[in-house]
C-alpha cells in the first residue's frame, strides 16, 4: 500500500527533532573537556583518556544498538519508543555531567567525569541510532527521501551552530544571575554549566516529544545493520574504502585538535577582558562559513572542477589557513576580525571536506560492487560514522596531553569580567598552544594529501568505466 505523502507539520517535527538532537551533540562534543579540566580542574591527561575511551567504545556501540533496534517490536514501531527513551535518559545524564556536585576532588571527580561521559555516548547513541534508521518507515522514496535527510541535517547543522555562538556568554550570563555575589570567575561558568545543560536538556525533550507524535512509522521497515567484523571485512576487501576512511580519519583528526583548543587559544592566548565576546564572534563567523561552503561553495566548483582536485584544493586552503593562523597569533594583533582571513580558510574547507568524503565514500560501493561483486552500503556508511568517532577520541587525547603539557589553568579569584587570563600565561606557553592547534594539524593534512595521491584512484574517468562495467554485468544476468 502506497504511503500518503508527508506532512508539512511532520518535516518540521522530523527537523525539530534534529536540532535538539545536535544542540545536546554540541554541547557534550565542544565544552566537556573545557568544563572538567579549566573549570573543575581535572587533570588533562585524565580527561584525554576518558574522551579516547569513551568515543571508542561508543563507536563500537553503534552497531550493537543499530541490532537491537531492529529487533523491536511495540505498537508504537521500532524507532520511536527508543527515541523518546534514549532523549530522555540523555537530557538527565546532561544535567548530570555538567552538575559534578562541587564537593568531589581528585580520584572522586575524575570518577565522575568518567561514568557520566561514558552514560551520556551510551544514551546519545539509543536515541541517535533509530532517528536517523526511521526515515524509510515514514516516506517514500526518491525525492520525498532525499528532501527530509536534507532537511534533517539542515536543521542539525542550526542546533550545532547555536549552541556554538550562545553557549560561552549564556553560561556566564546564568552563573552571575542565580550564583551568589563576590564569586570566582570559575565559580560562575560552573554554576551557568549547570543551568545552560538544564534549558538544553528540556529543549532536546520538547522537541523529541513533538517529533514523536508527529511522526508516525507508517510501515515496517527492515533496518540492517553493520557489524564490527563486516566492516572491517569489506575495508580489507575494498582498497578504496580503506583509502577513504584513512583520510577521514586524518583530516578529522586535524581539524578536531583546533576546535577542542580554540576556546583556550582565546582565553589564554588571544586574551582580554572581553574574550567571550571575541570567540562568539569567531565561532558565529565560521559556523556560517562552513555552512555556505557546503551549500553553495561545493556545488560552485564542483561545475569547474572534479571532486578529488577540490579535496586537494580545500586541503591546502586549510594548510594556508593554519599557517596565516600561527603568523597572525604570532604578532601583538588584538582584533578578532583579522582571525576572520584563516577562520574562512579553515571552516571552508571543512564544510567542503565533509561533503567530499561522502561522496568518496559512496563512490567505493561501486569499486566494491565490480571488484566483489557484492554492494556493502549500509556496512561503508556505517564506518562513516565509526572513524569520525574514531578520529573526535584520538583527537581529543592530543589536546588533553597538548594542555597538560602546557599547565595552562584560570588561576585567577578576581570577579567576572575584569579579567585577563592571558596576562598569566608564559609566552612559551602561548607558543605552545598555537604550534599545537596548528602545526600539528598541518603535518595531518599534508599526510592526507601524499596518502590520498597515492592510494585513490576513483577519478570520473575511472568511476564511468566502473559504471559502464556494471550495466554490462547486469544486462548479461538478464540474458
Amino acid at each position: 500500500m502506497e504511503k500518503a505523502k508527508l506532512s508539512g507539520a511532520a518535516k518540521a517535527s522530523y527537523g525539530l527533532g534534529a536540532v535538539g538532537k545536535d544542540m545536546v551533540y554540541m554541547l557534550s562534543a565542544s565544552y566537556v573537556l573545557y568544563y572538567f579540566q579549566d573549570i573543575l580542574g581535572v587533570s588533562a591527561a585524565a580527561m584525554g583518556v576518558i574522551l579516547m575511551v569513551a568515543r571508542v567504545f561508543d563507536a563500537f556501540n553503534d552497531p550493537i544498538m543499530g541490532a537491537i533496534v531492529a529487533k523491536t517490536k511495540t505498537r508504537w514501531g521500532k524507532f520511536r519508543p527508543w527515541l523518546l527513551i534514549g532523549t530522555i535518559t540523555n537530557a538527565i545524564v546532561l544535567y548530570l555531567m555538567f552538575s559534578a556536585p562541587p564537593t568531589l576532588s581528585g580520584s572522586g571527580l575524575v570518577a565522575y567525569a568518567a561514568v557520566t561521559y561514558i552514560v551520556w555516548g551510551v544514551t546519545y547513541t539509543m536515541m541517535d541510532i533509530p532517528y536517523w534508521s526511521m526515515i524509510p518507515a515514514f516516506t517514500e522514496g526518491g525525492k520525498e527521501r532525499e528532501g527530509l535527510t536534507t532537511l534533517a541535517r539542515s536543521c542539525a547543522g542550526v542546533g550545532s551552530a547555536v549552541i556554538t555562538i550562545i553557549t560561552v556568554m549564556s553560561v556566564s550570563a546564568l552563573g552571575k544571575t542565580f550564583g551568589p555575589a563576590g564569586i570566582s570567575d570559575r565559580e560562575v561558568e560552573r554554576i551557568g554549566f549547570s543551568y545552560f545543560s538544564i534549558a538544553v536538556a528540556v529543549l532536546f525533550v520538547l522537541f523529541t516529544v513533538i517529533c514523536c507524535i508527529n511522526v508516525k512509522e507508517k510501515a515496517t521497515t527492515d533496518m540492517k545493520s553493520a557489524s564490527i567484523g563486516e566492516m572491517f571485512k569489506a575495508l580489507i576487501q575494498n582498497d578504496q574504502a580503506m583509502a577513504v576512511t584513512v583520510a577521514i580519519v586524518i583530516v578529522n583528526c586535524s581539524i578536531y585538535i583546533t576546535s577542542n583548543l580554540v576556546i583556550y587559544f582565546f582565553k589564554y592566548d588571544f586574551g582580554g577582558t572581553g574574550w567571550r565576546g571575541d570567540y562568539t564572534l569567531f565561532s558565529t563567523f565560521g559556523g556560517g562559513i562552513q555552512i555556505l561552503a557546503m551549500m553553495l561553495l561545493y556545488p560552485f566548483l564542483r561545475k569547474f572542477f572534479s571532486s578529488i582536485q577540490i579535496y586537494y584544493v580545500s586541503l591546502g586552503m586549510a594548510i594556508a589557513g593554519y599557517i596565516s593562523l600561527l603568523v597572525l597569533a604570532s604578532t601583538s594583533m588584538s582584533n578578532v576580525f583579522l582571525l576572520f582571513i584563516p577562520g574562512f580558510f579553515i571552516f571552508a574547507a571543512n564544510g567542503m571536506l565533509a561533503v567530499i568524503t561522502t561522496v568518496f565514500l559512496a563512490n567505493t560501493v561501486d569499486y566494491g560492487d565490480l571488484k566483489n561483486k557484492r554492494r556493502d552500503e549500509s556496512v561503508i556508511f556505517s564506518m562513516q560514522t565509526f572513524v569520525v568517532k574514531l578520529a573526535s577520541g584520538i583527537s581529543a587525547l592530543i589536546a588533553s596531553l597538548a594542555l597538560q603539557i602546557l599547565a595552562l589553568s584560570q588561576d585567577v579569584e578576581e570577579t567576572a569580567d575584569k579579567i585577563d587570563y592571558s596576562l598569566g600565561v608564559e609566552a612559551a606557553q602561548k607558543m605552545g598552544l598555537r604550534m599545537t592547534m596548528t602545526l600539528i594539524p598541518i603535518a595531518g593534512l599534508v599526510f592526507a594529501i601524499f596518502w590520498f595521491k597515492k592510494k585513490y584512484i576513483l577519478t570520473d574517468e575511472k568511476l564511468q568505466e566502473i559504471s559502464v562495467e556494471l550495466v554490462k554485468r547486469e544486462t548479461e544476468k538478464m540474458k
